[in-house]
């Protein structure tokens, strides 16, 4: 399969909007932060059309109080991940539920994907749910910052992604592992210029 990219979309932003409220009504007696991460929250870079999303809940006991509440809704949660990822529950928003009868509301451990979860434009949003004191919620904030005021940086990974774009790929993880490289280098650098300005 090969990656589908578009121009930075100013419409990004008012999707996320529209979901983070969703979110806020399903979630809100946790207190959650919910961030708009990704390449479509970084303006002038290219993107899959997917909005990438942070809920922060307080601690991990808060994590598995989220699934049932976005249980038999436009969501698909990934159990699936839970055992590789413990610090995080990974959902995905569908475009429309109704018309993608014969999907799961959950895949569990064991589980076999179904192949038509691979199709991209059946999602709209990833959901990713982390604890606010996590690493991975640091490291997630710091990049997008990071990219958002370093053009120089946020050009590279421009070229980057437009380059493993014209190649194809067994799946979005494959293509994931292909940008990882360069995101670690980044990351590394974002996380120290983010706690510099932060203290």
């Amino acid at each position: 399969m090969k990656i589908t990219f578009e121009k930075y979309n100013p419409s990004w932003k008012e999707q996320f909007e529209s979901i983070r409220n969703e979110l806020e009504e399903n979630t809100g007696f946790l207190n959650p932060q919910i961030e708009h991460i990704g390449s479509t929250s970084v303006e002038g870079l290219s993107a899959k059309p997917i909005i990438d999303i942070m809920i922060g809940v307080q601690n991990e006991e808060d994590l598995d109080k989220i699934p049932p509440l976005l249980k038999e809704k436009d969501y698909v949660y990934y159990e699936k991940y839970n055992g590789e990822m413990p610090y995080r529950r990974f959902f995905i928003k569908l475009t429309d539920r109704p018309q993608n009868l014969g999907l799961p509301d959950i895949i569990h451990q064991g589980d076999e994907i179904p192949e038509k979860m691979h199709d991209h434009k059946l999602r709209i949003a990833h959901i990713h749910t982390i604890p606010v004191s996590s690493e991975h919620w640091l490291r997630h904030i710091a990049f997008r910052d990071y990219l958002r005021t370093h053009p120089e940086v946020r050009t590279e990974y421009q070229k980057i992604k437009e380059r493993l774009s014209m190649q194809e790929w067994h799946d979005g993880n494959d293509y994931n592992e292909g940008k990882d490289p360069f995101i670690k280098k980044e990351e590394q650098k974002a996380v120290q210029w983010y706690l510099d300005h932060h203290q």
